[in-house]
């Protein structure tokens, strides 16, 4: 294992990372609720070890003449926002927040700017209503990856304040109190796009005008 830092890991960081100005970290902050508290752990574990690799702030004539880039841009993004009905999009993106918050608090204090949204960049599903026992349920519609069954999906809430998960996540619960929260894997959508149209998605634009807006205007 040494051996493979030595080799694979720190060349790569050094060759690679060393260039990187913008900075996108994608989250599958879904995935790990859905398995459980422990997955969350684990997953904010992982992420704090990932993110000190960065060198966040502002780069000056100095550190761009001796080679020395900083990360001036970092968006945390939530993967699999087509999961959820937009009307949860909002908390996905709140939980990622709050997972790398020490991350974020110190590429701000550096001079970097920091973003949280949550996206998918290949939208699996479309969004309908459902009346369930006289319950409106905001479920996702799409086709199983596995079985090529369509199915509607009513995944469960996730909660307004994200340190009901993490604080979970943080003591070492096994289950979910209140809630139980399911992800299925879906099949992309059938192409049928014209010349000149992009796939569907969601806030990979929004991504790309935070990471990259500035330089294009």
């Amino acid at each position: 294992f040494e051996a493979y830092k030595a080799k694979v890991v720190k060349p790569f960081f050094r060759d690679h990372f060393a260039r990187i100005d913008r900075q996108i970290v994608l989250i599958d902050a879904l995935g790990a609720v859905h398995h459980g508290p422990q997955a969350v752990a684990d997953l904010q574990l992982a992420m704090v070890d990932v993110l000190q690799a960065f060198k966040p702030g502002q780069n000056s004539w100095l550190s761009l003449l001796l080679g020395a880039k900083r990360v001036e841009k970092i968006l945390f993004a939530a993967t699999k926002a087509d999961h959820l009905h937009h009307s949860q999009h909002q908390q996905l993106a709140g939980l990622v927040q709050a997972m790398v918050r020490d991350a974020k608090d110190r590429a701000e204090f550096s001079g970097a700017e920091t973003g949280s949204l949550a996206l998918a960049s290949l939208r699996a599903t479309v969004e309908e209503t459902r009346d369930h026992n006289g319950q409106v349920l905001d479920c996702v519609r799409g086709t199983l990856l596995d079985t090529g069954k369509e199915v509607a999906m009513y995944p469960g809430e996730l909660p307004d304040d994200p340190a009901q998960i993490l604080n979970a996540a943080r003591d070492g619960g096994q289950k979910w109190l209140n809630a139980d929260y399911a992800v299925m894997s879906f099949a992309p959508a059938q192409n049928t796009l014209k010349s000149g149209e992009g796939p569907p998605h969601i806030r990979l634009d929004k991504a790309v005008e935070f990471l990259i807006g500035d330089k294009l205007s």
